[in-house]
Parts: C-alpha cells; structure tokens; sequence
C-alpha cells in the first residue's frame, strides 16, 4: 500500500474518530473497573480504592487511543508507560487494557511504508517486561497473574493485529489484480477494434478497387463501340450502373459498420468467399476479358477468414489482369491435403510496366496474417500470382 493511499486511511474523518473515542472509552471503563476491582484476581483486601493518581493514570493508558492513526508507536508507548507507571505505584492491574487495544492497531497498521521493524520489536518487549518489573516492585510479589494475563492479551492483539494487516493486503493486491485485468482487457478490446477496422478498410479498397477498375474497363469498351455495336454499347453501360449500384451500397455498409458500434448479436453481412467466384468471373467477361477456370482436387468447405482471403486474392489478381493484361488470364485452383492452392496467369506486355500495387501487398499480408503465402512473378510474357490458403476449419 503506498503512503498516499496510508494516509488518506489514516486522515479519514469523522466516522473514525467516533470509533476510537468509543473503543478508548471502552478502554478507560474496563481499566476502572479492574482497578476497583483490585485486577482480575485480587489478592488484598482494599487493594482496589479508586483515587486522582490511578484515575488520572487509567486515562493517560487509554485515551491516546483516540489519536492512534497519527502516531500508532507514540500510542502504544505512551499508554503502555502509564501502564507501568501504575502498576510501580503499587496498584493493582493484571490486565493493561488500553496497551493492549494499541498493541493490536499498532500492528493492524503496519505496511510497506512503515513496516514492523526491530526497533518496534525491542520497544513492546522492553515495555512488557519494565510492567512485569514494575508489576513485583509495587507489590513484592511475583507478577504470575500480570505476565499471565497482559502477556496473553498481547500475544493475541499483535495475532490478530497481523491477521488483519495481512487481509487488508490481500484485499488491496485483488483490486489492483482487477483493476489490472479491467485495464488488460479494455487495451484488447480496443486493439481488435482496431484490428477489425483495419480488416473492413482492406476490403473497402480491394472491393471498391475492383469495382472502379470493372467500370473503367467497361467504360473504355462502351465507348470503343458506340458507333459500330450500339446495342453491346448500352449492355456494357448498364452493367457499369449495376456495379456502381453494388459498389455504393458495399461502400455505405462498410463506412457505417466503422461509424456505429454494432452489438455482438447484430446481423452483419458475410463478405464474399468463394461461393461468389462464378458471378467474379462473369463480371469480368463481361467486361472483355477470358477467363479460364481449372479445379482440381476435392472442394472443401474452408474457415470464413481464408474462405474471404482466397476470394479477394483471385479478385485483386483479375483486376490487374484487365488493368496491365492482354486480355485474358487463367484460375487454377488446387484443393490439396492441407492447403488451397490457387494461381491467377495472364499475358502482360513485353514492357516492364507492371508492378506489384497495394492490393496485393495486402494480399500478400492477409496470406501471412493465416500463415500461408503468396508470390508473385513474372516471366516470359507472363504475369503470375500464387497463393498457399491454409484450410484451418469452417468454424473457426
């Protein structure tokens, strides 16, 4: 516990100062009664008479209690040398109720700012045996029932002193240990936050992207056949409406997943996989280029992550081949033991232009992000994009 939050327990207001002025007032009252009494056992007749000396001494042993969180050292001495004071004047007590109390909050109070050190040691042990002393010079007797008794009562204050200083520990380090995991977890959520926000911005642009380039594509062939295919003409451009219809809406979903804060149970949209390559593939013959798919091995149904990794992959891999190729390209996909192999091939131009853009830099990290891979080559007149999917499982 650190000196502050010590303090601040220590300081704290009005309710606590009730408390002690009840507990040293329970103090004083039971100390005038054992005093009367002539201590637990007495042992002369008269031994109890109450006078203006013990009276005065009863209080100076158990009123300092009302100021223990200031000082718990200062209190427990103070009341404890009253004490002896007493019993060497030659009056009777058996049992020093106020010490006892002090003895108790002295050790409950302890922390790692002021531990329990040798010295504290030393002086409630030098107090105990000056009483004992004190205890057989007042009354020429062996102090049997003193040592009996306010040893006892001792024993058991710093016991239970240490019990609950250790409880009060424990209780602390379980709230930091909370507060810690509350903090831990806040810092995850956020992070996944940003991670799936960083995930929904990749798909916005590998679709978005793809979207333009389709539009450009068939734009560009809407215009080179206005004059000579007017009826081609208006297909391509209805076509173009179709995809820009398709991309604002993905684009308005997208923009308001990243806006709201969606509940864990709503709805939301699965983007596609590749369930969808057929209609892929239809958009961009569509627009001109020949596509040929080979499949070879057994489908197999794969986890959501790399189900939507492989189709944005083939996705950004024919968008570059209408933007950079000669007007064809080629899909092989490969469903072998442990992996999704697929392949996108399309002629490029003899002319160095052709260079690796964003998309498939994000391809390339979304492969890793599963730990497959994806490389990119390109020889012989011929562009090419590999790409290792692990299955991992549907369900994952």
């Amino acid at each position: 516990m650190s000196s502050t939050a010590t303090a601040h327990r220590l300081s704290r207001p009005s309710s606590g100062v009730l408390l002690n002025v009840a507990v040293a007032s329970v103090a004083l009252t039971g100390t005038l009664a054992l005093l009367r009494h002539g201590g637990i056992n007495p042992s002369r007749p008269g031994s109890g008479e109450l006078d203006v000396v013990n009276v005065v001494l009863a209080a100076c042993s158990t009123l300092p209690l009302i100021a223990w969180r200031r000082s718990p050292v200062v209190v427990f001495t103070v009341s404890s040398a009253a004490g002896v004071l007493m019993v060497g004047l030659g009056y009777r007590l058996d049992l020093l109720l106020g010490p006892s109390v002090a003895l108790y909050l002295l050790a409950a109070s302890r922390d790692e700012e002021t531990p329990w050190t040798s010295g504290t040691s030393l002086t409630v042990v030098g107090l105990f045996v000056a009483y004992l002393g004190a205890s057989a010079a007042g009354q020429a007797i062996l102090p049997a029932s003193e040592l009996l008794h306010t040893g006892l009562a001792w024993a058991v204050a710093w016991f239970a002193g240490e019990r609950t200083r250790l409880r009060r520990e424990h209780i602390a380090a379980l709230r930091e240990r909370a507060q810690r995991a509350e903090r831990e977890a806040a810092s995850d959520r956020l992070l996944a936050a940003a991670e799936e926000r960083a995930r929904i911005a990749r798909d916005l642009h590998d679709s978005a992207g793809h979207a333009i380039n389709v539009i450009a594509v068939r734009a560009g062939a809407a215009r080179l056949r206005h004059q000579t295919e007017p009826e081609r003409s208006l297909v391509a451009l209805e076509a173009i409406e179709e995809v820009a219809r398709q991309t604002v809406e993905e684009i308005d979903h997208i923009v308001g997943t990243l806006r709201q804060a969606r509940s864990t149970d709503a709805e939301v949209e699965v983007p596609a996989g590749l369930a969808s390559l057929d209609t892929l593939i239809a958009q961009h013959e569509a627009g001109g280029l020949k596509v040929k798919l080979e499949t070879s091995g057994v489908p197999r149904d794969l986890a959501p992550s790399s189900d939507q990794a492989a189709y944005r992959i083939l996705q950004e891999g024919l968008t570059n081949a209408v933007r950079h190729g000669l007007g064809s390209a080629r899909i092989e996909l490969a469903f072998d033991d442990a992996v999704l192999e697929l392949v996108i091939t399309n002629p490029v131009s003899s002319s160095p232009g052709t260079v690796e853009g964003h998309g498939l830099i994000g391809m390339r990290e979304r492969a890793a992000m599963l730990g497959g891979t994806l490389d990119i080559q390109r020889s012989n007149g011929l562009y090419r994009v590999h790409a290792r999917i692990p299955y991992q499982t549907a369900h994952s």
